[in-house]
């Protein structure tokens, strides 16, 4: 899809002067709306600012000063040109402390103009970007958990129901989710926020050290305990202990911790006496718990005590525009920990993240942007500097291939046609929802536009009522 030409607001009272600038700036690609009076450029700018505003200072009703400063009032910051045959040191002087961008004299350089014009349209959609970069990143952000997508909706609102709540979590998802980061969502929304948050990863812990760095020891409890040492519960009394790959955690451990959410008590290793801890309890895990409880690795009793008050975090894959958003804010904290800019992602580099899978998620988004920025030596991310297996993936054979034909390899439908064809069928099954369509595909809905794009042809099955 081509983008809109910028538009040009020409306030010129002598008309032949206006017709000739307006022709001369249409065929340089603009779109030019000309006028006569200050009165009239008011009306249209409010009615629809335009991109640029070139106007003479000497006009029928008033000066275009008056323009410049009345929209300046109103909070328009929209490039703005003067032109005069009686230009002044002076003049330009006020002109440019009231907010204009550029001074112009007659006789007038169409060059001058032209190069002018293209100069404060550069800028101005540099800043337009710089500005929706920095909307990006502070939108939908909700306790370090970025997104806008419907599954990303709905886990905020389960993480602000659970967090009223004092029982146990399970969170589950695969690797690179950002379970830590749900973990700390319900700590900071849950009543024990200004306790401490400790997380744990139960697979970094050697076993035999395990009960005692979870419960605590007294002096001389075992060989080189010379003092006593409190335990992560007691560390986290009035707040949240997180027990990341709880998966991990020995059968004869899993019992004791199964009787400290029971009784909220703990025993030091070494002591005869038990201790009240006021601690929630949230575990997290990228395994199968279940099949794990099937293979006698973990405790039934436990899985359901936990599995009370679970949630699942969904793939990076199934977010779909959620991966800009993403890219956007690990851009502009890896851009801050490089010392660098503001850097911005090519619209293909973009688009060649927005169609990557994610099998590693969140995590290897990150890592992907963090690479970019390392090897980008401009402020632009391009495809160039992305990982090779993103910007280089290929898709694996299809195997069930609807109406695939037998025989001669010439008749086979190529990669492009088998997607338009899937596409179709899905957005004919989504009843014309292309957001639900692009969700089922796992892309974001830019990606679908663009796929659809690429497929006007007849029976597509689209017309102009298909939902958004």
């Amino acid at each position: 899809m081509t983008s809109t030409p910028p538009r040009i607001l020409l306030v010129e009272d002598d008309a032949s002067l206006r017709m000739l600038l307006g022709e001369e700036l249409e065929a340089d690609g603009y779109q030019v709306e000309s006028v006569g009076t200050c009165a009239d450029a008011t009306a249209s700018a409010r009615e629809d600012l335009p991109d640029l505003i070139v106007s003479d200072l000497r006009l029928p009703d008033q000066d275009g000063m008056v323009l410049l400063q009345r929209l300046r009032a109103e909070g328009h910051e929209v490039p703005f040109i003067i032109i005069t045959a009686f230009g002044t040191v002076g003049q330009a002087v006020d002109a440019l402390k009231a907010g204009a961008d550029d001074f112009l004299t007659k006789p007038l350089s169409m060059d001058h103009l032209r190069l002018k014009v293209r100069r404060l349209l550069a800028h101005a959609a540099v800043i337009n970007e710089l500005e929706r970069y920095k909307s990006q990143q502070q939108q939908a952000t909700w306790h370090e958990l970025v997104g806008e997508s419907d599954v990303m909706a709905s886990l905020r609102k389960q993480i602000t129901q659970i967090a009223k709540s004092h029982a146990p979590v399970l969170v589950t998802g695969e690797s690179g989710t950002g379970k830590e980061l749900v973990a700390r969502a319900i700590h900071r929304e849950s009543e024990r926020r200004d306790g401490p948050f400790l997380p744990v990863n139960c697979a970094g812990i050697p076993q035999e050290l395990m009960e005692s760095e979870f419960f605590g020891h007294e002096a001389g409890a075992f060989t080189g305990a010379k003092q006593a040492r409190k335990g992560l519960f007691a560390e986290a009394v009035g707040g949240t202990l997180l027990l990341d790959e709880i998966g991990e955690m020995p059968i004869a451990l899993q019992a004791k911790l199964l009787r400290v959410l029971q009784e909220q008590k703990v025993k030091p290793v070494g002591s005869d006496h038990e201790e009240s801890v006021d601690v929630r309890i949230i575990a997290a895990t990228h395994v199968d718990l279940l099949k794990a409880v099937a293979e006698g690795r973990f405790r039934e009793d436990l899985y359901y005590r936990l599995e009370t008050l679970m949630l699942v975090v969904p793939p990076l894959r199934e977010r779909g525009d959620d991966i800009e958003l993403l890219a956007v804010n690990f851009l502009a904290e890896a851009a801050a920990r490089h010392g660098r800019g503001f850097m911005r992602l090519s619209e293909h580099a973009s688009q060649i993240l927005a169609d990557y899978p994610f099998p590693g998620n969140v995590r290897e988004l990150a890592s992907a942007v963090e690479r970019a920025v390392t090897f980008c030596d401009g402020d632009v991310i391009r495809p160039e500097h992305l990982p090779t297996r993103i910007r280089q993936r290929t898709t694996g054979a299809v195997d069930n291939v609807r109406g695939r034909p037998q025989g001669n390899l010439a008749e086979w439908p190529s990669l492009e046609q088998v997607q338009q064809a899937y596409v179709r069928d899905v957005i004919q099954a989504a009843e014309g929802n292309k957001r639900r369509a692009a969700q089922i595909l796992g892309v974001n809905r830019r990606t679908l536009y663009r796929w659809l794009e690429e497929d006007r042809g007849p029976g597509n099955g689209l017309d102009e009522g298909t939902s958004l």
